[in-house]
This record gives structure tokens, sequence and C-alpha cells, in this order.
């Protein structure tokens, strides 16, 4: 049978109201309780009724996010991240797609928030700066937590430095001999977009390369673009011996580019993304890439979310660390045949 809440009560010793309280993270509850409240919950499998819970406490626990998002591979894994905070905190999870940009694109988010009984929103790129939406929330007094905002003063949620890492990416190239290196922007609504183009920018300032915007394109942070943008690079009298993508679906995208004019990664080019994906090791070859702990970024956001809904001046904006991930899809300059 089903564990109760009596039955996780009964055998730690404490209050049906104690019991509610652990599982709620509320304060003023003594560490030994709470530790012992937890190993009952855990050693009965205790799931708490959402449904009774929320009519009891005339609240929904729920909270939705928001997306309007090319890279599938990127929601996905930020999406895995939400639920788990979800599950771990006794939340519902709502997915919100969105029209960003369109005429009816804050009735969309508003209706799911009446609708849904949301308590409060997960932001992704590029809803994450737009100004109506945030003045919207404000002023429906509905909490958000932010990914990768470009304003990140007095919100919350988590980011992680772009700009550094995309020039430490290019500066990697650069130490492997490659002087022409192409690069695909993602789009520039997404604040991605700004700082990772400014590292490729610094690393080659700092290396003493002049900067071509020939070798610059604009991308949508997609597999699409990738396969477009990649072959306008690929077809200039003097192609890029090296590209950073904006993304892995973008660099995925270049790596069929360069399939289809007969050229080999990374004998004949030099490619990298970032996020790095499940999908940046499943291509061949495995992707150089920038490790963008998304389902961390995700499972923390949501964190901070419940935190600000459970009392309105908490909740942080947390940065998260970034790691280069160097695969086979990068290798030293050989001069174009």
């Amino acid at each position: 049978m089903r564990a109760r809440i009596e039955d996780v009560a009964a055998a730690a010793g404490v209050s049906m109201k104690t019991v509610s309280r652990v599982l709620n993270n509320e304060p003023n509850v003594r560490e030994e309780t709470r530790r012992r409240v937890q190993e009952v919950v855990e050693r009965l499998h205790y799931a708490p009724n959402l449904s009774a819970r929320s009519l009891a406490a005339q609240r929904s626990y729920v909270v939705a996010l928001m997306y309007d998002n090319p890279s599938r591979n990127y929601l996905m894994e930020i999406q895995v991240g939400v639920l788990d905070a979800c599950r771990a905190q006794h939340y519902n999870l709502v997915l919100g797609p969105t029209h960003w940009g369109t005429e009816g694109f804050l009735g969309e988010v508003t209706g799911l928030i009446r609708q849904s009984r949301v308590e409060g929103l997960v932001l992704t790129p590029p809803l994450t700066d737009d100004a109506a939406l945030l003045a919207t929330l404000d002023g429906l007094g509905v909490p958000f937590a932010s990914i990768s905002p470009q304003v990140q003063t007095g919100r919350i949620g988590v980011t992680l430095d772009e700009h550094a890492a995309a020039a430490e990416m290019v500066t990697y190239l650069i130490s492997l001999g490659h002087r022409r290196i192409g690069h695909i922007t993602g789009h520039r609504s997404h604040g991605g977009c700004a700082w990772r183009h400014a590292g490729y920018r610094e690393a080659l300032a700092r290396a003493g390369i002049e900067y071509d915007p020939e070798l610059v394109i604009a991308g949508e942070f997609d597999y699409e673009s990738g396969v477009r943008t990649g072959g306008r690079l690929l077809d200039l009298p003097e192609r890029p011996t090296a590209i950073f993508a904006a993304n892995d679906d973008t660099a995925a995208g270049v790596l069929r580019a360069a399939s289809l004019r007969g050229l080999e990664v990374p004998r004949d080019l030099s490619l990298c993304g970032f996020d790095d994906t499940p999908m940046s090791q499943q291509i061949n070859p495995p992707l150089t890439t920038v490790r963008q702990p998304s389902r961390a970024m995700g499972r923390l956001a949501t964190l901070e979310l419940i935190k600000a809904i459970r009392g309105p001046e908490a909740g942080r904006m947390l940065r998260v660390d970034y790691a280069l991930q160097l695969r086979e899809s990068a290798a030293p300059y050989r001069a174009p045949r």
C-alpha cells in the first residue's frame, strides 16, 4: 500500500504538520528532526499527493518552463534539469512553448499562468530578456528565474561566463596553428550570441590576428542554419581552416556542409561548438565543444525560483563553471588542399 503522511509522522515520531514543513523545506525545523523525517520518507518511499496538497494549501505547486529556442538538444537538457528540481521539491512542471516575437506572445504566457495556476516560471533565451514579458510578470507578481539573461541585476536564475568560454575555445584553435577561423553566431536576440562573438574577437585580438568580417556569419542556433552558413564559409575563395560555431546544433550542420563538399573534419577543417549536448558525442567525429552544464542550469534555476516562491526576498543569480571538451573534430593546422 502507498505510504501516507500519517505513516511518515508515526514512524518519525512527529506531527503531520512537522512532516509537511520538512517536505516544504520550511525554516525553524531542527536539523535532527528534519534528517529523521527525510530518512523515513526515503524508507517508506513516500510521495505526497500533489492534488490533495494543492487543495489543502489553496496553492497549485506548479511551475512552468517557458521557451522558444530552436536547439532541441539544449532544451531537452534544460527540461530534464527543471524536472529534477521539481520532483525533489514536490512541484509539478508544465511546459510552455511560445511563439516569441509574435503579436499573441504575451497572451500565450499570461494565458498559461491563469489556466495552470502557475506559481512561477523558468525562462530560457530569448524570453529571458524580453522587456515587455518581464514587465508583465513583475506587474502580475509572478516570480521567475532566468537562464543566461543578458541583464542580471535584480534577477534570479543562473548564468555562465560565455564570453570567457568562447575566448578560450578560439584560443585553443589558435594554439593548433589556425589563423583563418570562421565564426557562425547565434540569433542576435540571444545574449549568448553577443557574448560568444565578443569572446571570438577577443581571442583573435590577443593573438594579433586581424578581425575579418567576411569570416563571421549570422546563424539561428539550429542545424539547418549550420548547413547553410557553413556552406557559405566553405565556399569562400579562401575558406577558413577552422570554424567556431555558436552551438552544437550549428556545428553539426557545418559538418554536413563540409561532407557535401568532399571535405573531411578534422583533416580539412577543424570544427568546434558550444553546449556539449549529448549529440556532440554522437556525431562523427565527436565534437570539440564548450561544456555548458545545461541540465544543472535548469535544476539550479528552478531551485532558486522555488526559493523565491516561498519567500519574496529569496533567490539569487548563480554562476556555473564551463569546461572545454577536446575531442576529435579539431586538429593542428594543415594547409588547404
